[in-house]
């Protein structure tokens, strides 16, 4: 996902311009560091302490430089008119947060309203059409059956959480005037791999594969994970 990000920033901005960057659900801020490496000033939101801990430690560890160009703040990803101002960044992320909102289409309003005229929003949410792949392909078919008719799951935390469907997101992705400019799987061979499983010798061609299947039809269509790029007009 970090290779197809990155793809989009370059082909929207000039080289080497310092980017507005905001990560609404940050988590232990993974992207917002790997983004302050390449120069651009980040803002990360989370609103769960123990991540945000977790981020503000790996910051601190981080050159000075680079603590400079990031800013954590504690808050919900709904909230985002009540920190900002509307077109106050470049480049809004929101990674792996909508399965987790009943309703996302105010949160996407919201992060749509932050985008600067031009700017990139880019989601990352579970494929609700794809749902029923992994416990098929683990070879619980009660499961596999009873997922061609939802949009709910129990992720790998337990929790009960939704999925999204792609046309659905395209249509609200218009309708908040950041229509979608490109879309990607990811996870499309690796998501039934166990928690904790070790990197194979042969990652950069797993990673190869990956990358290639998650731009690549029919194969991306049946991703865990959808990558979603909308640009505002």
């Amino acid at each position: 996902m970090a290779r197809q990000l990155d793809e989009q920033i370059a082909g929207r901005f000039p080289v080497g311009q310092r980017l507005r960057v905001l990560d609404v659900g940050m988590g232990q801020g993974t992207q917002a560091l790997r983004l302050a490496r390449a120069g651009h000033q980040v803002t990360g939101l989370e609103q769960d302490a123990t991540m945000v801990a977790v981020a503000r430690e790996s910051l601190c560890a981080e050159p000075e430089g680079i603590r400079e160009r990031v800013r954590i703040i504690e808050g919900d990803g709904r909230d985002t008119g009540v920190h900002f101002l509307p077109g106050s960044f470049d480049v809004v992320l929101c990674h792996g947060v909508l399965m987790y909102v009943e309703e996302p289409d105010p949160l996407l309003a919201g992060l749509a309203r932050m985008l600067a005229p031009g700017g990139l929003l880019s989601l990352l949410v579970r494929n609700a059409d794809a749902l029923a792949m992994r416990p098929g392909l683990s070879g619980d078919w009660a499961d596999a059956l009873g997922a061609f008719d939802t949009v709910s799951y129990t992720n790998r935390l337990g929790l009960d959480v939704r999925a999204d469907r792609l046309e659905t997101l395209t249509a609200t992705l218009a309708g908040i005037a950041a229509p979608l400019h490109a879309w990607f799987g990811v996870r499309v061979f690796t998501d039934t791999a166990a928690d904790g499983a070790e990197i194979p010798d042969d990652v950069a061609t797993l990673l190869a594969a990956e990358e290639r299947a998650g731009r690549t039809d029919p194969y991306r269509r049946v991703a865990a994970l959808l990558h979603l790029c909308g640009v505002r007009g």
